[in-house]
């Protein structure tokens, strides 16, 4: 593969965002469907509180077909693999067709999702083939910059959607040391002042009184210069 352009690094890097982004919240959606269906509460709206989304949704019956499934819904699951797979569906020269196959796996298994009585076996499906597509882009993408703009994407989102859901000082050092050593072989341009905010704020997350998590959201949102 030869240069890439700004416009296959910024699909690269949104490609990888949005796959992590409908990994991670099927995650998320599952626990709270559960929950809804167990009587347990109505807590979707925590949930959207937590992800900074607009509720929309005028009960949990709603919540749970429209979060999930609604392409008209800018935030649900279903809309943000639909914004995946238009960025890999541009790319399939750099990506590859078997690469590209696992997204529209996840495209099916997720519309079958939405007409099923039982819609979280079939949203394991999906988080099953978005698990295939990261390894099988690492064994079928010749090209180690177009598999690290990727695996960027993927890093930020994941600590964007952490620092949201305030989860330990652990799991974001993990991902700052992964998302740092795939920006830098990337040669995407970024903030160095937003990396050093982030680097001594998760660095330091054991020793604060206070997390301030909202900055770190802030600054991993701004760090990628695309």
């Amino acid at each position: 593969m030869g240069i890439i352009s700004l416009e296959q690094t910024n699909r690269l890097y949104w490609l990888g965002r949005y796959s992590e982004r409908v990994y991670t919240t099927i995650r998320l959606y599952a626990k709270c469907y559960d929950d809804m269906i167990d009587d347990i509460g109505e807590n979707y709206g925590d949930f959207c509180r937590m992800l900074e989304i607009p509720n929309i949704y005028q009960n949990k019956e709603d919540f749970n077909q429209r979060y999930g499934f609604d392409e008209t819904d800018p935030n649900s699951i279903l809309s943000n693999l639909m914004r995946a797979y238009d960025n890999a569906v541009v790319l399939r020269e750099e990506l590859g067709s078997e690469t590209l196959s696992y997204i529209q796996l996840a495209i099916y298994a997720i519309n079958k999702a939405k007409i099923s009585r039982a819609p979280l076996l079939e949203l394991q499906n999906v988080e099953d083939n978005i698990l295939a597509f990261w390894g099988i882009a690492d064994d079928f993408i010749e090209s180690e910059t177009t598999r690290n703009i990727i695996k960027t994407g993927k890093r930020v989102e994941r600590i964007d959607l952490y620092a949201r859901l305030k989860i330990g000082a652990k799991e974001l050092k993990s991902e700052l040391h992964r998302m740092r050593t795939r920006l830098i072989r990337s040669g995407m341009p970024y903030s160095v002042e937003c990396m050093e905010r982030l680097a001594d704020a998760i660095e330091h997350m054991d020793m604060a009184e206070a997390v301030d998590y909202g900055s770190i959201v802030k600054d991993v949102e701004g760090l990628v210069l695309i």
